[in-house]
């Protein structure tokens, strides 16, 4: 910017111009009031990590894995965010850890569970972090929600829409909508 006396004004703290993320998280849980767990995420994940684009319906799953614990309530939300994927999963695992997620038991039950699906259409492969989330393909609760809102996406890795990961799902385990 140039000032009246001729001179380059430098600001201390420029804008920064972020290109926004297209991100989509499965959210989910078991334990105490599922339904307010979900949507205290929502909140969270909204005001730290970017604005939410769209939601799906709320679905009522099995617990997969190990059955022997409490169904899930589980919802795919659309963020559009200004981080990147490790800076968005550091955020992330703090929204579950001030919402009480313990880490213990694998496919255990919890209060909340944050994944990320896919972001942009990249393909990450870093420790601790693999987008599209490897798993999708074989997990019903994942496609059911996901395809309600983005059906015609096309997954980067299988070249297929996500409307057809679901009918080839072979995971037998029921999705019952909720909400």
């Amino acid at each position: 910017m140039l000032n009246l006396s001729g001179k380059i004004r430098i600001f201390a703290n420029p804008p920064l111009f972020r290109s926004m993320n297209h991100v989509y998280l499965l959210i989910g849980g078991n334990l105490g009031n599922r339904p307010e767990n979900l949507d205290r995420t929502i909140d969270l994940v909204t005001g730290r990590c970017g604005s939410m684009l769209e939601q799906s319906s709320v679905y009522e799953t099995a617990a997969w894995g190990k059955t022997d614990q409490p169904d899930f309530l589980n919802q795919v939300i659309l963020i559009n965010s200004p981080y990147g994927p490790e800076t968005l999963l550091k955020l992330i695992l703090a929204v579950e850890q001030e919402l009480g997620r313990f880490r213990g038991e694998k496919y255990g039950p919890r209060i909340i569970d944050i994944d990320i699906l896919l972001f942009n259409n990249e393909v990450i492969d870093l420790p601790g972090l693999q987008i599209p989330h490897p798993r999708m393909a074989s997990r019903r609760f994942v496609l059911t929600p996901l395809a309600e809102i983005a059906g015609k996406l096309i997954h980067p890795v299988t070249g297929k829409t996500i409307d057809q990961m679901q009918i080839e799902c072979t995971d037998p385990l029921p999705v019952d909508k909720k909400v």
